[in-house]
């Protein structure tokens, strides 16, 4: 009697730690709250100026993969899903925030079981935009398709293995069908997840910021002080544009920009060379390079103006007769240029719903707008309570 009685003990503590320990991810909206009319991601009506030949011909929109809504939503899901990491508790998003451009705010993300990133997560705005077609700052990805999968795979990152995180999801509720819209069947596979994703990411187009409403109108809405600013970006004292090119401000090349002198630190791409990616959204991306090492846009103007340092493979634009070159700008300046910098700032596409985390949990509608609805958790009477007085019993 008493071995039964100890054994029904024993098994009523395990019922209950399991049940406890699922409360975190039972409390969570794990299923998608999306539209029931799919959101628009294939753009069709792009400002003039994204038509500029420089623009188009920086496109890496993959033919094979073009972006569609359906491709785009099923990437949206797949985006923000922690169910990518091993121990879903990691999403991309986890490292790369709507509010921010998709960057990261520390300096270095964390990854699934805590370590941290070698370098610090790139800002995703225009990611489309670039025509090398190469990807993360040391371009070691040959293709966005390529890219998407690396950090799901990433030891510190989301520690994920493909065949694993493909039968996880063929076994959800939702993602058969987001899979069967995008793709025409339910079959979930590792080439149709990096496709999904790749769509998302090229979906990311900022084109609403302030520089973009001034384009058509020669800049009649900027202030005296951004445009002193846009002249300095433009001109052959700062040399900015000839590096961050065209009216997306994007990079045609990875380049050595003079962060350090010494050869043994991180060489990036090779030769101390990096991507940059496009300086749309710059003002909220903080903080800023591969190594996050500036805090603030006022650092990295500075930076220029006064610390480029003598790298070997120092890039040609920023040398002058074997020598750094330095922008040497006065206090005014320099706060122009900043000024100018935080025009690129597309609040639009910062808070776009299209764009932001389907799994956060949404308050019913109820018809006492002041009542408070509380996210809602298993109901201990039909769940487990029937469960406990029954072992009771025995």
């Amino acid at each position: 009697m008493f071995f039964k009685s100890k054994f029904r003990l024993g098994y009523l503590v395990n019922v209950l730690l399991v049940f406890f320990c699922s409360l975190p991810a039972w409390s969570q909206n794990l299923t998608p709250n999306l539209p029931d009319t799919l959101a628009t991601y294939t753009l069709t009506t792009l400002p003039a100026h994204f038509n500029d030949p420089q623009v188009r011909a920086s496109d890496n929109q993959n033919d094979a993969n073009p972006v569609s809504d359906a491709g785009a939503t099923l990437g949206r899901v797949l985006f923000y899903d922690k169910r990518l990491s091993q121990n879903d508790s990691t999403s991309c998003a986890s490292c790369h925030q709507q509010s921010t451009g998709f960057s990261d705010t520390a300096v270095l993300s964390q990854g699934f079981e805590g370590g941290v990133t070698g370098r610090h997560s790139m800002g995703l705005s225009n990611a489309r935009y670039y025509a090398p077609d190469l990807f993360f700052w040391d371009e070691r990805a040959s293709t966005l398709e390529q890219q998407v999968l690396q950090p799901i795979q990433d030891e510190v990152e989301m520690g994920m293995s493909l065949v694993t995180l493909t039968s996880k999801l063929q076994a959800t509720q939702f993602y058969p069908e987001l899979f069967n819209s995008a793709f025409g069947t339910q079959e979930v596979t590792s080439e149709r997840i990096a496709m999904a994703l790749a769509q998302f990411v090229r979906a990311m187009v900022s084109y609403q910021s302030k520089y973009d409403q001034g384009v058509m109108i020669n800049f009649a809405n900027f202030t005296p002080q951004e445009q002193q600013g846009l002249n300095l970006y433009n001109s052959a004292r700062t040399n900015c544009s000839r590096c961050h090119g065209t009216h997306l401000q994007i990079m045609s090349q990875a380049r050595n920009n003079g962060l350090d002198a010494d050869t043994s630190s991180d060489q990036g791409a090779g030769a101390g060379r990096f991507k940059s990616p496009s300086l749309r959204n710059i003002a909220v991306r903080a903080p800023f390079m591969h190594d996050g090492r500036f805090a603030s846009l006022e650092q990295v103007v500075e930076f220029y103006n006064s610390g480029v340092q003598a790298h070997p493979q120092l890039d040609r634009l920023l040398t002058r007769n074997g020598q750094p070159v330095r922008m040497r700008l006065n206090e005014e300046e320099k706060s122009a240029l900043v000024a100018f910098l935080q025009t690129l700032t597309d609040t639009t596409f910062l808070t776009d719903e299209k764009f932001s985390d389907p799994f956060v949990f949404q308050e019913n509608v109820v018809e006492d707008e002041s009542e408070d609805v509380e996210p809602s958790l298993p109901n201990l009477e039909t769940s487990i309570v029937p469960l406990l007085l029954l072992l009771l019993a025995e």
